[in-house]
C-alpha cells in the first residue's frame, strides 16, 4: 500500500527513480541517529546529465530552478532508500545546501535554489520547511549547473 508521500508524489505526477549509485569513493547516503545525510545530487535524469554548463551563461534563473528541482528527486530517491522505502518516515527536511555553477556576475543564486526547496514543501509539506545554503561558484564536477546535498530527520 502506497505511503501519504507516495501518494502525494503520484498527486504531483513526480516519479522517484532509483537511488543514483556514487561516482567516486563515497555514499549516496549516511544515517546517524534518526539523522540522514545525502550526499550531493546532480541533474541526472535516466542516467543522462541533463544541465550541463553555467547559470548566466548557458542557462537563465528557471532553467537554473529546473535543474535544482531534479537534483531534489535525486535527494528523495536517496532519502528514500535510507528510509527503506517509506518516505513517510520522513519527519523533517532539516537543511539542503545548493552549489550553482555560475558565471561571476550571476547573483541569483537563491532564486535558481528554490527549485529544490519549493519541491521539498511541495512534497513534504510543513515537514518539507528547511534551513539551506545557496552558492556560486566557477565549476562543478562533470560541470553541471547545480548540486544539491540534504540533511533529513527520520522516524
Amino acid at each position: 500500500m502506497a505511503g501519504k508521500i507516495d501518494a502525494r508524489l503520484k498527486e504531483l505526477g513526480i516519479d522517484i527513480p532509483d537511488a543514483a549509485a556514487p561516482v567516486a569513493n563515497y555514499v549516496g547516503w549516511v544515517k546517524s541517529g534518526n539523522t540522514v545525510y545525502v550526499s550531493g545530487q546532480v541533474p541526472l535524469k535516466d542516467g543522462e546529465f541533463e544541465y550541463q554548463g553555467k547559470l548566466g551563461d548557458k542557462y537563465d534563473v528557471e532553467e537554473g530552478q529546473a535543474a535544482a528541482r531534479l537534483c531534489a528527486i535525486n535527494l528523495i530517491a536517496q532519502v528514500k532508500a535510507a528510509c527503506g522505502g517509506d518516505l513517510d518516515k520522513v519527519t523533517r527536511v532539516v537543511k539542503l545546501g545548493n552549489f550553482v555553477n555560475s558565471t561571476a556576475d550571476f547573483t541569483a543564486q537563491p532564486q535558481v535554489a528554490n527549485g529544490a526547496s519549493d519541491l521539498m514543501v511541495e512534497v513534504f509539506g510543513d515537514k518539507g520547511k528547511h534551513a539551506r545554503f545557496a552558492v556560486g561558484t566557477n565549476v562543478l564536477p562533470l560541470d553541471v549547473a547545480v548540486e544539491v546535498d540534504g540533511v533529513f530527520e527520520v522516524a
